[in-house]
């Protein structure tokens, strides 16, 4: 009797097997199927590996069934049926109640253990993995190198190198047939994605974006799409937990120079007080842009009206001469973004007027200092996508622009920051004291250090409120919002961020 009741329990908790396998799939493919970044989420994470259900909740980033996500699951399921086929038989065999029922328990024990079995399944296909990516990097190589009237300018930075990608497109777009990659497509296998499917043979530039978590994958990166132009944006403690280092950073962004040939040119944003030091070693040709220290720059803003609808500023290229722009964009740390677009146009050849032109037609980048206005009387600053120190005191600066109506703040904090993370998130809570009237910090343990700096500003600790989620933190701020209020929504972390109950 007793192991007809196990078989039939076995058989009841099949579907919630299924689903827990899903989710173990969905939080390795969040973690771009890192298994370092995979084993070092579940060694944080112990509490819900022990907990029923899922491990997530894919309300932002919904699992993807692509080629590789669907070669897992095929793999994971015939492994799974494996192991509880070992236990069937073990059982059979031995026709023994209680050993039914030590089935059970097993089985049971193989369901938490659920993301673990997909660590095993990762390994196994690795080796197919590793063959199928290299397969796609080389055609995508031996394509851009085949391209001899391609222009490529490739883009690394702590911040600012996917709104630089963009800003840089669509200046160049004045003159040239110009493929850019999408999104947050920064890695090898995304941008041979990018060059195998979507680069043509019309196009003139290619403008490449390119993202590190460790030393040598900006080396990788830059091997495949082999760059004439070399940007860098910014060095800062982005990644720092990965990294280990600043001078590890530094070193990791550096690699696009270092790939650059003879004939290459580096381009540096000289304010970074990081840059400056390699910039200044640099061999190649080179083209400082910032605000500061204008005898060195070659190109810089003057004259800047940063407003909450825009920017207006001057165009100094000293080799050109002067031009006043316009853009939409928000926020002074934008318009740096710009000048490296603008000093990428000047060395391809564009005029004064096709740059400001360009720079008319730059759109904010999604989720990047966004404006909203849903005409409910509520403004909405959407910047969901930085989490970085220098991108949220620039959106502090934008919320502070707002001169009538009041604040709101809604953020989980900067993560990733390593040994800087409780100190930076400190000091972005003393800056968000200075300029707020409401703030909601979603996530109470994470966002301790935001809380803290709070505390230590005149804001009234009566209108902070920590909350568990963004839905809660809606209901609240639902009920307080009026019109002519602002509400800037600072990061927005992914679902394998969730902390645990």
């Amino acid at each position: 009797m007793l192991n007809i009741i196990s078989v039939a329990f076995l058989v009841l908790i099949a579907g919630d097997f299924l689903k827990r396998s899903e989710s173990a799939l969905h939080l390795l493919q969040l973690e771009g199927y890192d298994l370092k970044k995979y084993n070092n989420w579940l060694k944080n994470n112990s509490g819900k590996l022990m907990s029923l259900g899922k491990l997530i909740e894919p309300d932002k980033s919904p699992l993807v069934y692509t080629e590789r996500a669907i070669r897992l699951k095929k793999t994971h399921f015939i492994v799974n049926i494996i192991m509880c086929f070992i236990l069937f038989v073990i059982g059979y065999l031995l026709r023994n109640s209680f050993l039914y029922f030590l089935i059970v328990i097993i089985y049971v024990f193989m369901y938490m253990m659920e993301p673990y079995i997909m660590n095993i399944t990762a390994n196994i296909n690795a080796p197919k993995e590793k063959a199928i990516n290299l397969g796609f990097y080389k055609t995508a190589q031996e394509k851009i190198s085949s391209m001899n009237n391609l222009k490529v300018v490739g883009i690394t930075g702590s911040y600012g190198k996917t709104s630089t990608k963009f800003i840089t497109s669509t200046i160049l777009k004045e003159k040239y047939k110009v493929q850019d990659t999408p999104s947050s497509y920064n890695t090898p296998m995304g941008l041979s994605r990018v060059i195998n499917e979507e680069l043509t043979d019309d196009k003139e530039i290619f403008v490449a974006e390119m993202g590190a978590y460790v030393k040598g994958e900006i080396k990788e990166v830059a091997d495949l799409v082999q760059p004439d132009i070399g940007i860098i944006t910014s060095i800062g403690p982005a990644h720092l937990e990965s990294f280990g280092s600043i001078d590890n950073i530094i070193k990791t962004k550096y690699e696009i120079i270092e790939a650059l040939d003879k004939d290459g040119i580096a381009i540096f944003n000289y304010d970074d007080e990081n840059l400056k030091t390699i910039a200044d070693e640099t061999k190649l040709k080179k083209y400082y842009y910032g605000f500061n220290d204008v005898e060195k720059l070659d190109v810089y803003a003057k004259d800047i009206s940063v407003n909450s609808r825009g920017s207006e500023f001057v165009l100094v290229i000293k080799a050109t001469g002067e031009i006043k722009c316009k853009t939409k964009m928000l926020g002074r740390h934008n318009i740096g973004n710009i000048l490296a677009g603008c000093t990428v146009g000047h060395i391809l050849g564009l005029t004064l007027e096709e740059i400001a032109t360009g720079v008319s037609k730059i759109e904010p980048v999604e989720h990047r200092l966004n404006i909203i206005d849903p005409g409910t009387g509520v403004i909405i600053i959407d910047d969901g996508f930085n989490s970085n120190p220098s991108g949220a005191k620039a959106a502090l600066e934008v919320l502070n622009e707002f001169k009538t109506g009041r604040k709101f703040v809604v953020t989980p904090g900067m993560i990733e920051l390593g040994e800087l993370e409780f100190e930076e998130n400190k000091k972005f809570g003393k800056l968000m004291g200075e300029v707020a009237d409401f703030v909601f910090l979603v996530g109470k343990k994470r966002t301790l250090p935001i809380f803290e700096g709070l505390k230590e500003t005149n804001i009234s600790m009566d209108n902070v409120y920590p909350v568990d989620s963004l839905d809660e933190a809606t209901q609240i701020f639902g009920k307080l919002l009026q019109s002519g209020d602002v509400i800037l929504f600072e990061n927005d972390l992914p679902d394998n961020y969730n902390e645990e109950d």
